[in-house]
């Protein structure tokens, strides 16, 4: 993937932990992502959806730049998890990162984590 910050081709995912769906996603995956390059740290989300027309679905990969001290919080929580390829896992790291508000994830913000922007998760040179 391409590094947002030096845009060489060494952003890769370091840590994923797959959340229950929520009312608008069938998968949720909360990622740790880092530029051998350059040294960027982000959290990144990736969420699909497959409701709709038949044989259709929708994904969207997004980057989530936060401070440092919450990509190192995130990550000691999904690095704490017994089964993070496991929706269903009962663990203290699912319990707090898969909350919802109504019918739609919002674990991060629950939790306190500031989002300082967005940017795209560029799979490959265009």
């Amino acid at each position: 993937m391409i590094c947002p910050e030096c845009q060489s081709q060494a952003l890769t995912i370091e840590r994923s932990l797959e959340l229950p769906p929520d009312g608008d996603n069938d998968e949720i995956t909360l990622q740790t992502v880092a530029c051998a390059h350059c040294g960027f740290q982000a959290l990144a989300l990736y969420r699909e959806s497959r409701r709709g027309a038949l044989d259709s679905e929708s994904w969207v990969h997004e980057g989530l730049r936060v401070s440092p001290e919450d990509f190192q919080a995130i990550g000691d929580m999904i690095e704490g998890c017994p089964q993070p390829a496991e929706r269903r896992c009962h663990c203290q790291t699912h319990q707090r990162l898969g909350r919802m508000s109504g019918y739609r994830w919002d674990g991060l913000r629950l939790i306190g984590v500031e989002i300082l922007g967005y940017f795209a998760m560029i799979h490959e040179r265009q």
